[in-house]
């Protein structure tokens, strides 16, 4: 059965295998729970484990109800009760309690079978994640379709030439049209010059020639996926697609083989297929800014223009522009050129590796989806989660789209 899986920021821990800490706490009267509490948040608060709760209930057998409170964190060696502030020791002292160590999750819970398992050891809180990205709490049935139909062209594209290579499709989600698509660029040992096998696509022959076409919007409509055989042989002959082996392109070379090639260091799909949707937006919105007194042409300005800072600027401000046609998102606008891959999704075959990756924050893209993991250099789920990076100032959704022959 074919599925989209999300990959979440952070890798999955096993619900019976999530980090503990130790803590003191203390069975109370139920009376004494209200002064207690306010007592111990005031000299104890529980600043890196918001996510337990104080006090825990358990029901006994025989009807009555036990109240256990947390009295503060206890490090891992603590064993007697001289290890507990001060203060903490004087409230123990006060209301004659018996204190005792116990373990409790470390970390907040990121689904709810986590918060099953840590309701075992102590009561916690659960806040599912609210996300502001389409798919993430699952797809429709006409998404659906259409995340497989662009993932059966990025397979077909890796299959279009005599090497199994690494194929990128950059789509405009609003109007589900192909905006992009590229394979990984070979580099021929006879003329060490880019091969046509890892060039650019045309959309429109391409999609006629692997079932598909466009509706009088532009829009893609699909045929089926690809057979159990084609996805068999496309996996077991991936030895040429430049994500999963970066650094192999130097060991090629050094054997000099005159009837061979390898894959471009820089040129993988992700970043030809970028050069290619820039290329796109340079031919679509012939755009012009002007420095100082003079009037020029936006692709002739030099990298330190700060242009397409203005547009963003612009862009992010086209609420108000609606009127004249601005698309409120900044994808594509009447008045202007598109700010980079705003908005977009990108179907590649190979999970990318770090590279590829960090040119897709760069980009702005909104979904990553791929189909096949990346054991050696996996960016996004396999070996690294580059989309949990905080200290990035982009993030997007990352999906896995399994097809019905594969297996998870």
């Amino acid at each position: 059965m074919s599925q989209i899986i999300y990959i979440p920021d952070k890798p999955p821990i096993p619900p019976d295998q999530q980090p503990t800490v130790n803590v003191f706490a203390a069975v109370v009267e139920p009376k004494l729970i209200n002064n207690l509490v306010r007592c111990l948040n005031r000299i104890a608060p529980l600043e890196n484990l918001r996510h337990l709760k104080r006090v825990q209930k358990k029901h006994l057998e025989d009807g009555k109800t036990l109240i256990a409170l947390i009295l503060c964190l206890a490090s891992e060696n603590d064993s007697n009760m001289d290890a507990m502030p001060q203060d903490v020791r004087e409230l123990v002292t006060s209301y004659q309690l018996s204190a005792f160590i116990t373990k409790v999750c470390k970390e907040a819970a990121t689904t709810k079978e986590e918060w099953e398992e840590q309701c075992k050891l102590w009561p916690t809180s659960y806040h599912p994640p609210t996300y502001n990205i389409d798919g993430i709490t699952g797809f429709n049935e006409e998404d659906t379709q259409s995340v497989f139909g662009f993932m059966r062209l990025a397979v077909e594209l890796a299959q279009s030439n005599k090497l199994v290579v690494n194929a990128a499709v950059i789509v405009d989600p609003s109007v589900k049209q192909v905006i992009a698509s590229a394979c990984d660029h070979h580099i021929s040992s006879e003329n060490a010059s880019t091969s046509n096998a890892g060039g650019e696509i045309d959309f429109r022959n391409r999609l006629e020639s692997v079932g598909s076409h466009l509706d009088s919007n532009g829009a893609t409509i699909h045929g089926n996926l690809p057979s159990s055989a084609s996805l068999k042989t496309l996996k077991q002959s991936c030895s040429t697609v430049s994500c999963l082996y970066p650094w192999q392109w130097t060991d090629q070379q050094l054997q000099h083989l005159s009837n061979s090639c390898c894959w471009h260091p820089l040129r993988h799909a992700a970043i030809a297929a970028i050069e290619s949707s820039a290329a796109r937006d340079r031919h679509l919105f012939p755009t012009s800014g002007t420095i100082g007194d003079k009037s020029v042409e936006t692709d002739d300005i030099g990298p330190h223009c700060n242009l397409a800072k203005r547009q963003k600027t612009n862009l992010e401000n086209a609420k108000s522009e609606e009127k004249e046609g601005t698309d409120i998102e900044g994808i594509c606008s009447k008045s202007g050129r598109p700010y980079l891959c705003t908005g977009y999704d990108i179907y590649l075959v190979w999970e990318p590796c770090i590279m590829c990756a960090m040119a897709l924050v760069h980009q702005r893209v909104r979904r990553v989806f791929y189909a096949f993991p990346n054991p050696n250099d996996g960016a996004l789920g396999s070996v690294h989660r580059l989309q949990g990076e905080k200290s990035l100032n982009h993030h997007y959704a990352v999906f896995r789209v399994v097809l019905h022959e594969d297996v998870l």
